[in-house]
């Protein structure tokens, strides 16, 4: 599966290149919606009910006068969406189970929040003029959604890391071709753009992601054997939902982050990479080839990063306490050990591979962490069924969404099957 390397979805561009261009758009969007700007912001999230979603609303409600709710979405919680619905005054709410929807018109009844259901909507209610959509749906769920977003040119607020994985240079496109702004949310990919410049760009070498480690970055593989869902949901430093705190426990997260870089920035594998910082205050590291090292610090809180985006090409005051290095004491830092935690070097060689095999290792992963919180396998067989679905699927090429859907449905069902 591994030797095929699709160009379409690696980014054969110039990566100094295609980065200064994307920074040179930035830029150009960003003067036109500070002339634009129109206050309150409303704003539209894709999946209100998960971490994200929440700590977005946080942010809104300490900026009444900057921010308006228009719609709330949400997969399943019919009654947290209604909830949240009423309490900020959206204008739209909706399920995308459609089985939840009399559920949620019952809740909703007597208010003015219109309720709605099913994947139709729900790509509707991404697609509907705002400031900002918050795409923060978990996994390749978020996709369809996310692209109508970008299809109508949106400025789209990208913590569906997933989305990207798997569709690649295909969503980038779409960014392009629709005049739509992408901005990133996961704090590493966050810290990058905010350092970015096009004068900055053309001297860049490398590019560094720093990861916690996770809950077991000390532990033996033997004794990660016995890792129960409990304990690997525990992160030490963030506060996150199920899947993917799963996903830093293994590392899994950060290999994503990996292949989402790539796309992000057109920036070549073999000048991506990963340190452990315990801490997580660093974020990211961009090496300059006159010897200097730029970094983002900040707290582990997801609420920096929503700020940087929603306020976009401003800056707002977060509800966080400030950052004191003195307090701290000390940073620290290691080489991430692939021996133990293989997932990172998988995601390294699907990255590299390129066609599907992003798609391919995102889909497994999904499948194995599902299998994994419900208590059907192993800590470790986690790593080992996304590496006997990439072994055993077809590494194909991606030249429409469409391969996009076929490729995780094989993946899947190969997953499954393992």
């Amino acid at each position: 599966m591994m030797p095929s390397k699709d160009p379409s979805s690696c980014g054969s561009r110039s990566e100094s290149t295609g980065s200064a261009s994307s920074a040179k758009i930035l830029r150009s969007n960003a003067a036109r919606l500070l002339q634009d700007d129109v206050k309150p912001k409303r704003i539209t999230i894709l999946g209100a009910t998960g971490t994200i979603g929440r700590s977005t609303l946080k942010l809104i409600e300490a900026h009444p006068d900057r921010f308006e709710v228009e719609t709330l979405t949400a997969s399943d919680n019919a009654a947290e969406l209604a909830t949240l619905a009423r309490r900020f005054g959206a204008r739209r709410a909706v399920i995308a189970n459609p089985d939840k929807y009399r559920e949620l018109q019952s809740l909703l009844s007597g208010s003015t929040v219109s309720a709605e259901a099913g994947a139709e909507a729900l790509e509707e209610a991404a697609a509907s003029r705002v400031a900002v959509v918050m795409s923060a749906i978990v996994g390749i769920a978020g996709l369809k959604p996310t692209l109508a977003a970008i299809r109508a040119g949106q400025t789209v607020a990208l913590a569906n890391k997933e989305s990207l994985v798997c569709a690649g240079s295909l969503m980038m496109e779409e960014v392009s071709r629709h005049g739509a702004t992408l901005l990133p949310v996961d704090s590493e990919h966050n810290g990058v753009f905010q350092l970015l410049s096009p004068e900055l760009v053309p001297a860049i070498t490398s590019i560094t992601l720093t990861a916690s480690g996770g809950p077991f970055r000390s532990w033996t593989t033997e004794q990660m054997k016995r890792v129960t869902p409990a304990e690997a949901v525990k992160h030490p430093n963030w506060s996150m939902g199920a899947k993917i705190s799963v996903d830093s426990a293994t590392l899994m997260n950060k290999g994503l982050e990996l292949i989402e870089a790539q796309q992000l920035f057109h920036i070549a594998p073999e000048k991506l990479g990963v340190l452990i910082h315990p801490q997580s205050i660093i974020h990211c590291l961009v090496h300059l080839k006159d010897g200097s090292v730029l970094s983002q610090m900040s707290h582990p809180d997801m609420i920096t990063p929503i700020a940087c985006a929603l306020a976009w090409p401003q800056r707002i005051s977060a509800p966080i306490k400030p950052l004191d290095l003195a307090e701290i004491g000390s940073l620290t830092f290691e080489q991430p050990d692939e021996m133990r935690f293989p997932a990172l070097r998988l995601a390294r060689k699907a990255m590299e591979a390129g066609g599907s095999a992003p798609c391919v290792l995102n889909a497994a992963n999904e499948i194995a962490v599902k299998r994994f919180l419900a208590g059907e396998i192993g800590f470790l067989d986690i790593a080992k069924i996304v590496e006997r679905t990439l072994e055993t699927t077809d590494n194909t090429q991606l030249r429409s969404m469409g391969d996009v859907l076929a490729a995780d449905s094989s993946a899947r069902s190969n997953a499954e099957r393992l």
